[in-house]
């Protein structure tokens, strides 16, 4: 959410106009250009690239896909 409130907070330096606003368009650009790269890289890049190591592992070492909601119980 944060990621996303500060992209859309950069819009103001993107459109800008008036005076400086070569400067304020060309740094807006570049940081807007990045939080969404990084933004996108965080929220769909890494999860699945963390699921296709997992599957990767799986079939390496011949795992059993492990079981999911269930705790270890504790003596």
């Amino acid at each position: 959410m944060t990621s996303f409130a500060f992209i859309l907070g950069v819009v103001p330096l993107v459109t800008a106009t008036g005076a400086g606003a070569n400067s304020r368009n060309a740094l807006g650009t570049s940081v807007f250009g990045g939080m969404l790269i990084a933004t996108i890289c965080g929220v769909l890049v890494v999860p699945t690239l963390y699921v296709l190591f997992e599957k990767l592992e799986q079939k390496v070492f011949k795992k059993k896909p492990a079981e999911t909601g269930t705790l270890p119980e504790s003596k």
